[in-house]
């Protein structure tokens, strides 16, 4: 499913990741999927409160969880400034569709990088 919010589907998600030479292009471009599957969901479901798109936040920082061991296998890790770094992603991605009360932390509770 194709995005359709234009702020979104021009947002170059994990750049900074991207530029920095200690974190693998392959496994970041997985964070990357995660974050457009976020997307896709929202899209597709449209929470109507802050809990519904906690619901969707929640199962998309379970997936980074997975990914921590890939970050890992590669010689590298999500550390504290790429911990900010995908938070600071998932906070644009509340922004983009229409969230700006969402709590940052609220967003990526279930982190465990």
């Amino acid at each position: 499913m194709p995005i359709t919010n234009q702020q979104v589907a021009g947002h170059a998600f994990l750049r900074e990741m991207y530029e920095d030479s200690y974190f693998p292009d392959h496994v970041v471009d997985q964070g990357r999927a995660i974050l457009l599957r976020l997307c896709e969901r929202i899209e597709a479901e449209q929470p109507s409160d802050l809990q519904a798109l906690y619901a969707l936040t929640r199962a998309a920082t379970e997936e980074f969880n997975l990914l921590e061991a890939e970050f890992e296998a590669a010689g590298s890790e999500i550390e504290t400034v790429a911990r900010e770094w995908i938070g600071d992603e998932f906070w644009f991605v509340a922004l983009a569709y229409g969230f700006p009360d969402a709590d940052g932390e609220a967003l990526i509770a279930g982190r465990d990088w």
